[in-house]
C-alpha cells in the first residue's frame, strides 16, 4: 500500500469506524492508549497455571505479547515485541513474533499459538462456555488527569491443545482445563515512564482490587471490585450470566479475604452477593496456586518487562524466577496476584455447587477494612 494513503488500511473497508480517522489510528492521542487481550488456563489441580496475552499501543508504535507458566516454585515467561503496523494490517493478523491469535469464531472460539521459544511452546484453542459479558467502564484519576479509562468484556471457557515446557508436553483437554479471558481497550499506564510533574494531591496510598470470573455447570459469575484506602468502593460490578444469555446483577458483594500469616498473599475469600429478589448467593473461594503477574507478566510495575515498552524489532526473551528467592518473594506483596481458583456457590442456603476460574486479588498499600495501615503492614 502506498505511504500516501495516510494510514488507510484493510480495516477501513469495513463500516466499523468510531471516529473520523483511519481505524489504525487511535481516537485519543494519549500515549497510554492500548488495546489488549488477557487469557489464563489451568487444569483445576493447582499444579500448573498459564497466563498470557498481547497488546497494541498505536501511539507508542509498538505491540507485545507474553506467555507465563508457573509450576511448583518456578515461574517462567517468554516475552515478544515488534513495531506496530501503522496501516492496521496486523490488527487483522494478530501476531507478535512467535505469538499469534486466530479468531475462529468471534466472541466464542479462538486459537492461541506460541511457536517454540527457548523451550516454551503452546497451541491452545479456546471455547466460550457462556456468552461474553460487558463489564462496567473503569475510570481512575490522579487529580484532574485520567490515568485509566477502559472498557472490557470477559468470558469463561475451556481449553484444548498442548503446552510444552523444556521438552515436557502437557495435554490440555476441555473436560479438565478451564480459564477466563478479557479484552480491554482505552487508556492505562503503558510504555516507558514519563515525568510525573507535581506530586499528586492527595498522594497515592494504594488500592484494593478483586476480580473473580468463575464457571459453574449452569452459570458463570463475574465479579470485579475496587476500593480506596479508606474502603470507599469505586467500582462495583457483580453479574451472573446463564448459558441462554440471561444476566442478573448480584448487588453489592460483601467480601472477607483470608491471607497467609505474615504475607499479603490470599488463601481464599468469603463473598456474599444478593439476587435481584434479595436471595443471598454465597461464594467460598480458595486458592490452589498463586501467580504474581508483576513477576514476568508485565503488569503493575514489573521491573523486568513492561507492557508497551519498546525493546526493538523482533524482540524475544525468556526469563525464569524462583519464587522462593528473597529478591523475588519480596516483590510479591506489591502487585496483583492471579490464582487458580476453586469456588463453592450456595444460593439461599441450598446445596453447594462447585466452580472453577480465576481468583485475582491485590491489596496494595493502605486498606483500612483489611487492617493494612501502609505499604508494609502484613496479615497477622
Amino acid at each position: 500500500m502506498s505511504k500516501y494513503a495516510g494510514g488507510i488500511g484493510p480495516l477501513d473497508e469495513y463500516p466499523i469506524h468510531q471516529a473520523p480517522l483511519p481505524v489504525a489510528w487511535a481516537a485519543s492521542t494519549d500515549r497510554n492508549f492500548y488495546d489488549r487481550s488477557y487469557f489464563n488456563a489451568h487444569g483445576r489441580t493447582g499444579d500448573v497455571f498459564c497466563i498470557f496475552g498481547h497488546g497494541y499501543y498505536p501511539n507508542l508504535g509498538t505491540k507485545d505479547a507474553f506467555f507465563l507458566v508457573r509450576r511448583g516454585d518456578v515461574q517462567t515467561a517468554v516475552h515478544f515485541g515488534d513495531p506496530i503496523d501503522g496501516e492496521g494490517r496486523d490488527r487483522l493478523d494478530q501476531r507478535v513474533g512467535a505469538y499469534r491469535v486466530e479468531v475462529q469464531e468471534p466472541l466464542q472460539k479462538l486459537r492461541v499459538v506460541v511457536e517454540e521459544t527457548e523451550g516454551i511452546a503452546a497451541d491452545l484453542t479456546w471455547e466460550g462456555l457462556f456468552p461474553v459479558l460487558r463489564e462496567q467502564p473503569h475510570v481512575m484519576r490522579s487529580g484532574s488527569r485520567v490515568t485509566l479509562e477502559a472498557q472490557r468484556f470477559a468470558q469463561v471457557g475451556s481449553w484444548a491443545g498442548t503446552v510444552v515446557t523444556d521438552g515436557e508436553e502437557l495435554a490440555v483437554t476441555p473436560d479438565r482445563w478451564l480459564g477466563s479471558r478479557d479484552r480491554s481497550w482505552g487508556i492505562r499506564p503503558v510504555g516507558e515512564a514519563v515525568p510525573a510533574g507535581a506530586p499528586a494531591q492527595p498522594e497515592f496510598e494504594g488500592m484494593w482490587w478483586l476480580y473473580v470470573p468463575m464457571a459453574f455447570d449452569d452459570f458463570a459469575v463475574v465479579l470485579i471490585l475496587q476500593e480506596e484506602p479508606d474502603g470507599l468502593r469505586t467500582l462495583n460490578d457483580c453479574t451472573r450470566i446463564w448459558k441462554d444469555g440471561r444476566v442478573e446483577q448480584l448487588g453489592w458483594p460483601l467480601v472477607r479475604i483470608r491471607y497467609a500469616s505474615g504475607t499479603r498473599v490470599p488463601t481464599g475469600a468469603s463473598i456474599t452477593c444478593t439476587t435481584p429478589a434479595g436471595t443471598p448467593v454465597e461464594l467460598e473461594v480458595e486458592s490452589l496456586l498463586a501467580v504474581p503477574i508483576h513477576v514476568g507478566g508485565g503488569y503493575g510495575g514489573d521491573p523486568d518487562w513492561g507492557h508497551g515498552v519498546w525493546k526493538g524489532p523482533g524482540f524475544a526473551e525468556r526469563v525464569t524466577y524462583d519464587l522462593t528467592a528473597p529478591d523475588v518473594a519480596g516483590r510479591v506483596m506489591f502487585g496483583v496476584i492471579d490464582h487458580v481458583g476453586r469456588a463453592v456457590c450456595r444460593e439461599g442456603g441450598g446445596a453447594g455447587v462447585e466452580g472453577w476460574g480465576l481468583f485475582e486479588h491485590g491489596a496494595l498499600g493502605r486498606h483500612d477494612p483489611s487492617g493494612f495501615a501502609d505499604w508494609f503492614t502484613l496479615a497477622p
